[in-house]
């Protein structure tokens, strides 16, 4: 995954910048770019949507609850 962004961005830099190769060796911007990645926090997409969907549960069930509770009030 990280590596997979670092060669996106790569990517967009030589894009923008035709003689980004002579000014940013791939191998120095590679390493930096991964440096700087690791250190965020990010999950991957898998552990996000398991997250979701726990979220959705929870959400359903405390929607059932107060639905409850405003029927047993009445």
């Amino acid at each position: 995954m990280l590596k997979d962004m670092a060669q996106r961005l790569l990517d967009e830099l030589h894009a923008q910048l035709p003689n980004a190769a002579q000014l940013l060796p791939k191998r120095e911007l590679d390493i930096a770019l991964q440096a700087a990645l690791a250190r965020l926090d990010l999950v991957t997409r898998e552990e996000f949507d398991a997250q979701t969907a726990v979220l959705q549960r929870t959400r359903q069930k405390l929607e059932a609850l107060e639905q409850e509770l405003e029927r047993l009030e009445k």
